[in-house]
């Protein structure tokens, strides 16, 4: 195998790919990243007992061939490499990686051992890649983080027609986005709802912003999407996260809107003088917001415009970081605050009618 390739698009390639390799493995060839040369393409692949990676760039092909390295060795090596063209070739056990004056040798893995990578799950259907990232990014915030409770640190996707649901909670707060995405004719019919890990759809999400459509695919394991030279599968989490529609319900709350970033600004600024996780005061008025931190001596409070309607005063508390998670996840200048009172839920959207809405547990309030 002989080929030659700019050095941005070889270390681009092998990042993307090495995402889905293993901290640690049995198994010395599931770090390995699989190089195939061939009809001036050059594909790399990665894979573990997870997921699967796969990409393919133009390359200058003057010898086919396949090669199995170490991937965190060559993604090293990428990063350092000068910019321009580089060369890489099989000299009898090793890999050379040229590019000016720089030279590299890698031993290469046995290929015999390496296992087949698993096919791409039958094709649903496509969703706009741009759209994908922004709503993944937006639930991606309210996924657990505590790996004793595996289910809490998936997204859920929903597909019900020409409507995708995407859904997290780590049982403090709720995050849902709706989005359109295109069935395929010939595709299943039927409706699906799987959950996907958090952390490897959030990774899939934003390598597939600016890509154009996604072919998203799908069976009772695993997951797959494929755009250009990119295709990716991870397996699924075994069960379903508690449903959202009842605890959205909120009646006939309160409304507080206010503008979000000068918000932010303000939680950002009170909680300085918070004790851990301690929560920020919010106290709607009519025509005002007050928010105050701290206890005793150690405060700090800010004054904002806001307006409240169905009811004359209303004071919730929450805490300071999970309400700027909420904050940053929206996309209006505004926020709107649906309220049941305080230690009650609390909604955030960023208006009526709103695809994205951020359910957060109030806590109580400051003496």
């Amino acid at each position: 195998m002989e080929f030659r390739i700019d050095s941005g698009v070889l270390t681009d390639a092998v990042t993307w790919a090495a995402r889905v390799l293993p901290a640690r493995s049995p198994m010395p060839v599931l770090g390995g990243l699989l190089l195939e040369a061939a009809d001036g393409r050059l594909r790399v692949s990665g894979l573990d007992h997870e997921a699967s990676a796969r990409i393919e760039v133009e390359a200058d092909t003057d010898v086919e061939g396949r090669a199995l390295v170490l991937g965190r060795r060559l993604l090293d090596i990428c990063k350092v490499l000068p910019r321009g063209r580089t060369e890489l070739a099989v000299e009898g056990a090793r890999l050379s990686v040229t590019s000016g004056d720089a030279r590299f040798g890698l031993s290469l893995l046995p290929l015999d051992d390496y296992p087949a990578p698993p096919a791409l799950p039958e094709v649903r259907g496509l969703v706009d890649g741009d759209a994908f990232a922004a709503a993944v990014g937006q639930v991606a915030v309210a996924a657990g983080r505590d790996d004793s409770l595996p289910v809490l640190t998936g997204i859920r996707l929903a597909l019900d027609g020409t409507t995708m649901t995407l859904a997290a909670t780590d049982r403090y707060r709720y995050a849902v986005r709706t989005l359109e995405w295109k069935p395929e004719a010939a595709a299943p019919g039927e409706d699906a709802d799987v959950v996907v890990p958090a952390r490897r759809l959030t990774e899939i999400a934003r390598s597939l912003a600016d890509a154009g459509p996604a072919r998203l695919a799908l069976d009772g394991g695993s997951i797959g999407f494929e755009s250009g030279g990119l295709r990716t599968t991870t397996r699924l989490l075994d069960g379903r996260l508690p449903r959202h529609d009842k605890l959205f319900a909120l009646g006939d709350p309160a409304v507080a809107v206010t503008e979000r970033a000068p918000l932010a600004e303000a939680v950002k600024r009170v909680a300085v003088v918070a004790e851990g996780d301690s929560p920020v005061q919010l106290t709607f008025t009519p025509t005002a917001l007050h928010l105050q931190a701290g206890y005793e001596d150690d405060i700090a409070s800010q004054h904002l415009p806001s307006a409240l309607t169905g009811t004359d005063t209303l004071t919730v508390a929450f805490n300071p970081g999970y309400l700027l998670d909420a904050l940053a996840s929206l996309d209006s200048p505004e926020v709107h605050f649906h309220l049941l009172g305080p230690g009650q839920r609390a909604l955030l959207t960023d208006g009526p009618g709103a695809a994205h809405r951020h359910l957060l547990m109030s806590v109580k309030p400051l003496v």
